[in-house]
């Protein structure tokens, strides 16, 4: 499944999705294939793409340029794009919400989903039978693939700092982020400083919050804005969440994680509901008991049980498959009309 001659184009509304991609930008570039980038809206940065990479600046570059396949890291694409569409996932099944309504919402864009790992790919495959219009591969998440390789120079990472290391990550729907609710006792336990603490936020979480943890950074306590959550993954031996998806990330590193009301609680989870409980279920973590840490390696097996790096190649072949044999199988796509009319309003592109 080669990539020399063929076009990619990268469909982007969110910082976090430069690092979801790149992975699979990489090996294309690789392979010979060529890559440009399409930033949709004012939520993604533009700043964040790197010298070398080629964005395409409006809707009729892209439909000239006329990539071979699409990715997104997002629920819907504009249907009038060439190209195959490919769902890549902008994160795990945290769920925040119904399956219906969530992870496995089902818009009608899309030719293939590649799927993370069983629990996803189980329930993915039997959608595909009931609506025909898309194909599913099992491929793992192109956004870990960095996260199972070494990172040189990883500034969140002291080796003059021997303190265990705290990871606060929150999700930004209010019904769900514990941030504001745990501030001030994230405030005392920085400032009693016998762990060192990283925080880091969804680029959505209201700009109030952020400015509170910032005003309370020190030795202690780094606030962290970044569009690549890795390397503060790989820098934590304990996760502080909620229900944010990027919990599911830091399990797949083996090690703990302590939740504020989460709204699925499980054996792998050391979950706590009232703030004067933190303290010690973090001091539990930081010991890696026994029980939980057995829990976690089995969640990860359903979840992502690919470690070696190359989720984003399995992801490149799946498509390419796809581009050779066409989707004349496949059912068509619902007519979608109203969700089309909200794109196109979106984008201010009439043209058919």
């Amino acid at each position: 499944m080669i990539c020399k001659h063929r076009r990619y184009l990268m469909y982007i509304s969110q910082n976090y999705s430069y690092a979801i991609l790149r992975p699979i930008q990489n090996y294309i570039l690789a392979q010979g294939g060529e890559v440009c980038w399409f930033l949709e809206g004012d939520e993604v940065n533009p700043d964040y793409l790197s010298p070398e990479e080629i964005e395409l600046s409006s809707i009729d570059d892209v439909i000239s340029w006329n990539p071979d396949a699409v990715f997104v890291p997002g629920n819907v694409v504009p249907h009038f794009i060439p190209g195959v569409k490919v769902g890549v996932f902008h994160g795990f099944n945290s769920g925040k919400r119904d399956n219906s309504r969530g992870h496995f919402d089902i818009r009608g864009f899309f030719d293939l989903y590649c799927t993370q790992g069983p629990n996803t790919t189980e329930e993915f495959q039997r959608l595909a039978t009931k609506h025909g219009f898309f194909n599913v591969v099992e491929t793992g998440w192109s956004n870990l693939d960095p996260m199972y390789r070494a990172i040189e120079n990883n500034p969140y990472l002291s080796s003059e700092d021997a303190r265990p290391t705290i990871l606060f990550c929150s999700t930004f729907t209010p019904k769900l982020s514990c941030a504001d609710t745990v501030f001030e006792t994230v405030k005392r336990l920085s400032e009693k400083g016998n762990w060192r603490w990283l925080v880091q936020f969804h680029p959505k979480m209201e700009n109030t919050i952020v400015e509170k943890y910032k005003s309370i950074q020190g030795s202690n306590l780094q606030f962290v804005e970044t569009d690549n959550v890795i390397p503060l993954l790989r820098a934590a031996d304990v996760m502080l969440c909620d229900t944010s998806s990027v919990l599911i990330m830091f399990l797949l590193l083996n090690r703990p994680v302590v939740t504020f009301r989460n709204r699925s609680p499980s054996d792998y989870l050391i979950n706590v509901t009232k703030v004067n409980e933190i303290e010690e279920a973090l001091s539990l973590a930081i010991s890696k008991p026994d029980k939980t840490m057995s829990a976690i390696r089995e969640y990860a097996e359903q979840v992502h049980p690919y470690r070696d790096g190359i989720s984003s190649v399995r992801v490149v072949e799946a498509t390419n498959k796809l581009i050779e044999q066409g989707t004349g199988n496949l059912k068509r796509k619902p007519l979608n009309l109203f969700r089309k009319f909200k794109i196109r309003k979106k984008l201010g592109y009439w043209k058919l």
